[in-house]
């Protein structure tokens, strides 16, 4: 392999003039003395904050770092395919700005790519600064969707990684728009390998992931990747269909043997006529949203529109 290659990091952002002159400030001593050449890629999300500002006075000065910025908010997801989309190296590195991937796993993952793995992912062994219940989610999801999907996504790794340049030009190929990054590079295939890391606290500012945008991802991977929630409400609709038709046969029963106890009873009924009523609500629910994703693909739209590309070209 080229001890000469090149790599780009991307750093998909929104709203970190905190924590962007840190992270630039690692990714520069991570890279100071190694024999790659490090493009900076940062991907600006939208920002309502400084960071741009700060960012293009740090391009005065350091021609590796490169600026991608798009017309408005379209997500972290969208802001990753953005940067590797635009990213001009040999492999790529995806890390967020709130620096809890620690940017000097990097090296950890560049030494597995120089032994010829093209996707090298980084599994969180513990994570810091997070509270019980987004530690839980995260858990739980992972597991769920390793039982339920049709792609083999390693636990507890996030999207800090490194991807080779064939697996980048593989998924430029892959434009769904609801996209669950994690499970594409996994999908894709390629040589794969993991590298453990203890992440660590968000060094300044608040989340942008809190709980509500945690459980969209992962209902966006879990339906990108599996189609078992409908099987499953196809299975309830039988169950409840079987069960139906067993009291049905019930009341029929009763009504031959002039039993007086069908008067009796109504609670029941209502409560089945009730669950009956939400399971059809539910699995309605899941029509709506198949169909709507469905709806949003035929657009054909553009997964993101960039304002503002190579700055400093």
């Amino acid at each position: 392999m080229n001890t000469q290659a090149k790599i780009s990091i991307v750093v998909p952002f929104l709203n970190e003039e905190e924590n962007l002159p840190e992270l630039y400030r690692r990714l520069s001593a991570v890279f100071s003395g190694r024999s790659e050449t490090a493009e900076f890629l940062f991907v600006d999300d939208g920002s309502t904050d400084g960071s741009f500002q700060w960012l293009e006075k740090t391009q005065l000065n350091d021609p590796r770092v490169r600026i991608l910025q798009l017309s408005r908010n379209f997500g972290h997801q969208i802001a990753i395919t953005a940067g590797m989309d635009y990213a001009e190296a040999d492999a790529v590195v995806i890390i967020d700005a709130d620096l809890q991937d620690p940017p000097e796993v990097i090296a950890d993952l560049i030494a597995k790519w120089r032994e010829g793995f093209e996707v090298v992912y980084a599994v969180r062994r513990s994570r810091e600064g997070e509270t019980w219940l987004k530690k839980f989610l995260a858990s739980s999801f992972y597991r769920i969707f390793h039982q339920m999907a049709k792609v083999n996504v390693p636990m507890d790794a996030g999207d800090f990684r490194l991807v080779d340049r064939k697996v980048i030009d593989a998924l430029k190929e892959v434009r769904e728009l609801h996209r669950f990054m994690r499970g594409l590079t996994c999908w894709v295939g390629f040589r794969q390998c993991a590298v453990e890391y203890d992440r660590a606290a968000r060094h300044a500012g608040e989340t942008k992931y809190p709980v509500w945008k945690s459980l969209k991802l992962a209902w966006d991977g879990i339906t990108s990747f599996s189609g078992k929630p409908l099987q499953w409400m196809m299975n309830l609709g039988l169950l409840v269909a079987l069960v139906s038709a067993l009291l049905a046969f019930r009341i029929i029963w009763m009504k031959l043997s002039g039993n007086g106890e069908l008067v009796s009873g109504w609670a029941s009924l209502s409560v089945l006529v009730l669950f009956l009523g939400g399971v059809q609500l539910i699995a309605l629910g899941l029509l709506g949203q198949c169909i709507s994703r469905i709806f949003d693909e035929s657009k054909k739209r553009p997964l993101y529109i960039v304002r503002n590309s190579g700055v400093n070209a």
